[in-house]
């Protein structure tokens, strides 16, 4: 029998707390196969935002505890789905989407809306055809600025 390498055990265990937390609970529709939408954001997403979703200093924002905040503010949603990384990513529209929901869910399922409607292919192919650029940071800002403040009545 030959022994598999030390890191092979690592990644399955990875994958199982992962995965297995992801397929215990609800995920928000929009994500029809948790497993596809893990591996695409750890193949395309993870290496900037790291694992535990909390960025990487300088070039990609902490997702963690703040993601689903956007989509209380007027241009959030759309912000989303303009930001460079999402606007370039190599995957479809349609997985893109998945990623996009799962991400939400994961990262920051504590503001997530009760209304929460998932982003579609469609939508996620119409927001990353006008990709922002050096604008992205100062737009994030000002939005989770709108977002701390406090709500009217």
């Amino acid at each position: 029998m030959i022994a598999a390498p030390p890191w092979a055990r690592a990644t399955a265990l990875a994958m199982g707390g992962i995965l297995g937390t992801a397929q215990a609970q609800d995920v928000p529709a929009g994500v029809e196969n948790a497993q596809r939408a893990w591996q695409h954001w750890t193949l395309n997403c993870q290496g900037c935002h790291r694992q535990d979703g909390s960025g990487s200093a300088g070039t990609a924002p902490s997702l963690a505890g703040t993601v689903a905040r956007f989509l209380a503010v007027p241009g959030g949603r759309e912000y989303l789905g303009r930001v460079p990384g999402v606007a370039t990513s190599p995957l479809s529209n349609a997985d893109l989407s998945e990623v996009m929901n799962w991400m939400l869910w994961r990262f920051d399922k504590e503001h997530l809306p009760a209304n929460f409607q998932p982003f579609t292919a469609a939508e996620i192919g119409q927001l990353r055809s006008a990709p922002l650029r050096l604008e992205a940071s100062q737009m994030r800002a000002a939005l989770l600025k709108k977002a701390d403040e406090p709500a009217t009545p």
